[in-house]
């Protein structure tokens, strides 16, 4: 009963990890950046969250919808600002950008907001059950599935429609879809806004979960979420939804039946033993690279 207990704990995470891991994975496959700032629009999404509950009152739609679009928005407008005018610089360097934003984030938060940590509006009333022994909260449910839901929504706007196709097409060769007609553009901005509107809906869901933001919590979330996208195979979408789920599970699971100690550490760990055995990751396929 105890490893079903911690099962629910770790999908309940993983699923907070995987929709972070999911912005990572789509804007490494589309301009092969890692881009570390995502973990603070996760980050920033939360904070809108919690400015909206208190603004309209502790009601989780608008505070998801309006944290998507205005994360949406931050996203694009830091791709637009900071990213894409060294889109022909070398990788180094929207690496190097992309911890700078980061930074920039986190202490505008620390300034204009608050340095402190603030209790999250409690936008899900929480309903504890039991059953064979086992207890959750109805809101253990609500996170996964709110995050399959996503999800699928994704799957359905990259497999179906036509700026799905298109990203798509830039992630196999971006010059032969700029040949084809595709706005290359564009499609990164529109990247951009799907990738942050996802990592928002992880901070709403997780202020829901475990009602406390700060400044600082997208760093570790962050890093979780990127290697959970390396786990997967980064620029998999399936691949990051499964890492994180991994990555929530193997934290809980390192939590409870080892020590709290290596919640933190289980990540890299992972991280080390993939780059190891399988550096393409559990959905990856090897392919060499020109040099």
């Amino acid at each position: 009963m105890e490893f079903v207990q911690q099962l629910i704990n770790g999908v309940s995470l993983g699923c907070i990890y995987a929709l972070i891991a999911l912005g990572y994975t789509m804007v490494y496959g589309i301009v092969r950046l890692i881009n570390f700032a995502h973990g603070d629009i996760y980050m920033i999404g939360a904070y809108i969250g919690y400015k909206v509950a208190n603004w309209m009152g502790p009601h989780f739609v608008p505070a998801l919808i309006l944290a998507m679009a205005g994360s949406a928005l931050a996203g694009v407008t830091i791709e637009k600002i900071a990213y894409k005018p060294l889109r022909n610089a070398p990788r180094i360097a929207l690496l190097t950008t992309a911890i700078g934003v980061s930074i920039f984030l986190e202490n505008a938060v620390r300034k204009f907001v608050s340095p402190n940590f603030l209790p999250f509006p409690d936008l899900i009333t929480r309903v504890p059950y039991e059953i064979g022994g086992v207890t959750f909260s109805n809101v253990q449910v609500f996170v996964p599935l709110v995050a399959a839901a996503l999800v699928v929504i994704l799957q359905y706007v990259v497999l179906k429609t036509k700026p799905g196709k298109a990203m798509r097409a830039v992630s196999f060769d971006k010059d032969c879809a700029r040949l084809m007609g595709i706005d290359v553009d564009r499609i990164i901005t529109i990247t951009f806004a799907i990738g942050s509107s996802l990592a928002a809906a992880a901070g709403v869901l997780v202020g829901v979960a475990y009602p406390r933001i700060d400044p600082y919590m997208g760093v570790m979330a962050g890093l979780k979420a990127f290697v959970s996208a390396v786990l997967g195979g980064i620029g998999i979408i399936p691949g990051a939804a499964l890492g994180g789920l991994f990555m929530g599970l193997a934290e809980v699971m390192a939590i409870h039946f080892i020590n709290s100690a290596f919640k933190d550490a289980v990540a890299f760990v992972i991280l080390i033993i993939v780059l190891l055995v399988k550096p393409s990751g559990l959905l990856g396929k090897y392919a060499s690279e020109k040099v």
